[in-house]
């Protein structure tokens, strides 16, 4: 499955480099968020390196979800597609 990296989860004043928010291809309620608990993504970076990370709950009642790396990712991240395995 394909996704696409909307934003950092945040709050009042701050922000957690590591933990964004993806919406996923194809799933559009809560309910079928909820099914992908516990799946990993993988994040290429521009030179073809990895980072992977896991989805640890759902954002939201439109079907996004909170996806925890194993370390922060750059701004230019934002916008960009993930693999959701």
């Amino acid at each position: 499955m394909k996704g696409v990296i909307v934003n950092y989860r945040s709050g009042r004043h701050t922000q957690k480099m590591n933990q964004l928010v993806v919406e996923v291809e194809g799933v559009k309620k809560k309910e079928d968020a909820e099914k992908l608990m516990g799946k990993k993504v993988v994040w290429k970076t521009p030179s073809g390196n990895a980072i992977n990370g896991q989805i640890s709950k759902v954002h939201g009642k439109k079907g996004g979800v909170l996806v925890k790396f194993e370390k922060g990712l750059p701004g230019q991240a934002l916008g960009t597609p993930v693999e959701v395995l």
